[in-house]
């Protein structure tokens, strides 16, 4: 009765650790893969950048996986269903534009300027990093074209603004 924890109970927390897990549903779609992929190689690349001569790098690995994990989190628990209100395509666009052209920037300044191995791994991994945001946000913008033309082919008319103005106020 007045036991905390249940001995027996140790199978009660595989649960919660797969719940953090994506499904597996979602970790196999096209968006779970890329998702993932962008985790990995910005983790990877973050482990290089802070092992390099070119640690002034490190931001912006750092700040991608952690957008990326939480985007990961996100869609995997359907988190941003709960939120209509706010566009996720297009903060996952924006997201990825930046990321990839920013990524792009820094793998070419770390190849080209550092020597050591460390630098060139970061770069190469910069590298692979930009064509999986350029490829995730070529998806989301063919999802966002195609969800823009439905909504501008509304058959409906918007309803007529009705003005508040008097005809006594004329002469």
């Amino acid at each position: 009765m007045g036991d905390i924890e249940d001995p027996d109970s140790s199978g009660a927390r595989q649960p919660v650790l797969l719940s953090v897990l994506p499904s597996k549903e979602f970790a196999t779609s096209r968006k779970g893969m890329l998702l993932i992929a962008e985790v990995g190689l910005s983790f990877i690349s973050f482990l290089c950048f802070a092992a390099s001569a070119a640690a002034a790098f490190v931001t912006v690995p750092l700040l991608e996986f952690l957008g990326a994990i939480f985007l990961l989190f996100a869609y995997s628990t359907k988190f941003n269903e709960r939120f209509k209100g706010y566009c996720w395509p297009l903060t996952d666009f924006v997201r990825c534009v930046t990321a990839s052209i920013i990524y792009f920037i820094i793998s070419i300044m770390a190849v080209s300027k550092y020597d050591d191995g460390s630098s060139k791994a970061a770069g190469v991994f910069g590298f692979v990093a930009t064509i999986v945001f350029a490829l995730d946000f070529y998806f989301i913008f063919n999802e966002l074209a195609s969800f823009l033309k439905q909504g501008g082919e509304s058959s409906e008319e918007p309803p007529a603004r009705e003005d508040n103005f008097s005809d006594s106020d004329s002469d």
